[in-house]
């Protein structure tokens, strides 16, 4: 790796972990109820809203009432979504003239905007007219990092208070991720993005002529900056356009690359320190934003590595290393404006954050460069995962790992002052073991049907890995693809439905019966016996439990794809 190369990826972890503090203070001081700058326009607002919507402020849930309202809302903006898209053709501000989408699509991109994936088995500039982009897509961008957002909040409750019966509000929780943080901040970016080239418009479709006069190309127009904002923002993820952030409509200049990178992980970043203000003990926000970093940087160093190597079964004569500093090593699927760096960063970013995006094709990335992301995922979504989901997952296997280490020396495992019993620990069981049983299961299912094998581009083990990648994504609520997969069928587009859904909402659920569980207990004093939780031996217990549990439930998996795709790819290199 170049100096070059290193300072671009130590310029982008400085910059987010500037960020971390002062984001996660003011997101602390909205959950608290505390004043902001933002206060004096905000507040009558959020009053009215309300008011209108018939919402009393300070009665507050209980767990199961909390879990209903959530369910309520989401299966309802699902429903929204699914209708928006099958009557677009007789709807308003469609230029295209496109026809409604088809029911299996139409299902399978309203689970997957509402459950935070926004996995696309659809060109969004082919499909989807300007109303349902803006009306549908966008507004479930906001509501599902929202969503996110508020049961992590819960959970914060559940571990901070002592003999409570309720959890909070999820009305207010939503009202407040949306209009003090989502909102504002997709503002910005917004017209930070439009001032680097991003589009923003409702004009119609533009045909230029490029070479010659008999050639021509149709440039796609639309809102996108507005959508793009908040689908970074709230690690969601879905293109405006078929290329995503590829797309130079999308992400046209270094600067928009990186301010959007920063985007991803701002939010489950800095929530990280709200959690432990919210606590009174910032060092445990920081001890888990450790662990999720020393995970994120190992892998990114993977990574780029990988992809700097090249393909050993290209011809001697082919030179993949002299150009380093520009692209240089596997450029297959990246654009030359990005290289290597850039693209490895976008695509361990995204998938360590719970964010579909791509700017680069993960399909052509070598297999251990592949390999990556694809892991990143099967840890749970939790480095730094999705707004508000990547947290809670981590606190779960920071129960997780406290229950290990009071197996260890014989002592009832304890978090932040609340003995942890078997109901949090079967509840943390379902939130660790679903994703996985889905994940396989579905992986075992599409492998084993002819329609399932007919979507696979590629034959042998990288096509198993792209159908692997899929279920992988679906299930942990990512939403990026190896783009060697044909997801726009019945079968694929059924299965991921299911796969989106039960990976946000009954992981939701868990955590949310975790909260009330806690928020019922009474905290117990420190002795001498308690391990503390912002060591860092416990930083290291707790990244050990998330890299055990990945291995252990998907090795197997893996060495069915990439790992023997890239035994197979150096044998190859030897034997030619």
């Amino acid at each position: 790796m170049t100096t070059n190369q290193m300072l671009q990826l130590s310029l982008f972890l400085i910059i987010l972990l500037a960020l971390v503090k002062p984001v996660g203070l003011y997101m602390a001081r909205v959950y608290s109820g505390e004043r902001t700058w933002a206060d004096p326009a905000l507040k009558p607002v959020e009053r009215g809203i309300y008011r209108l919507a018939g919402v009393r402020e300070h009665v507050e849930m209980r767990w199961r009432t909390y879990a209903l309202a959530m369910l309520i809302c989401n299966i309802a903006g699902l429903l929204l979504v699914y209708a928006l898209q099958r009557t677009q053709g007789l709807l308003p501000l469609n230029p295209q003239d496109f026809d409604g989408v088809a029911p299996d699509l139409a299902y399978n991109t309203a689970t997957s905007f509402a459950s935070n994936t926004n996995w696309q088995a659809y060109g969004g500039e082919s499909t989807m007219s300007y109303l349902t982009a803006m009306l549908a897509l966008t507004v479930q961008n906001f509501l599902s990092a929202a969503t996110g957002m508020a049961v992590l909040i819960a959970l914060i409750r559940g571990l901070s208070r002592r003999n409570a019966q309720t959890i909070g509000n999820f009305w207010v929780d939503l009202t407040r991720s949306v209009l003090y943080i989502l909102l504002p901040l997709a503002v910005v970016l917004a017209l930070i993005q439009v001032s680097q080239g991003v589009i923003q418009n409702l004009a119609d479709y533009r045909v230029v002529q490029t070479v010659g006069d008999d050639i021509a190309q149709v440039l796609p127009m639309g809102p996108a900056a507005s959508q793009i904002a908040i689908k970074q923002l709230g690690t969601n993820g879905g293109g405006f356009f078929n290329t995503n952030s590829a797309h130079p409509f999308e992400n046209p200049t270094p600067i928009s690359n990186i301010i959007e990178l920063l985007a991803i992980v701002l939010i489950p970043a800095a929530l990280c320190y709200t959690f432990g203000r919210m606590v009174r003990d910032t060092r445990q926000g920081w001890a888990v934003l450790a662990a999720m970093s020393m995970i994120f940087v190992v892998l990114l160093g993977v990574a780029t590595v990988q992809e700097q190597h090249g393909n050993p079964l290209f011809p001697d004569t082919v030179d993949q290393t002299a150009s380093a500093e520009q692209a240089g090593g596997n450029m297959e699927g990246k654009e030359v404006r990005f290289g290597i760096t850039n693209s490895t960063l976008w695509a361990t970013t995204t998938t360590a954050a719970s964010n579909g995006s791509v700017n680069s094709m993960h399909d052509s990335y070598t297999p251990l460069g592949g390999l990556v992301p694809l892991f990143l995922m099967m840890l749970g979504e939790v480095i730094f995962g999705g707004a508000g989901s990547g947290l809670y997952g981590m606190l779960v296997f920071a129960i997780i790992a406290v229950f290990f280490a009071g197996l260890m020396i014989g002592r009832t495992p304890e978090y932040l002052g609340k003995k942890i019993g078997p109901f949090e620990i079967q509840m943390a069981s379902l939130v660790i073991l679903i994703p996985p049983v889905v994940v396989l299961a579905f992986t075992a299912i599409t492998v084993l049907t002819d329609q399932g094998i007919a979507s696979i581009q590629d034959s042998g083990v990288h096509g198993f890995t792209e159908v692997l990648y899929a279920y992988t994504s679906q299930a942990n609520n990512n939403g990026s693809a190896f783009g060697g997969y044909n997801g726009n069928i019945p079968l694929v587009n059924t299965l991921g439905g299911i796969a989106m859904f039960l990976g946000r909402f009954w992981l939701a659920i868990p955590v949310l019966a975790i909260a009330g569980s806690l928020a019922r207990k009474q905290t117990v004093a420190t002795g001498v016996g308690t391990l503390p939780t912002h060591t860092p031996l416990f930083i290291s217990l707790l990244v050990g439990v998330v890299l055990l549990i990945g291995a252990l439930t998907f090795v197997p998996a893996l060495a069915l794809g990439p790992i023997v795709e890239h035994l197979l790819m150096h044998a190859g290199k030897v034997t030619s």
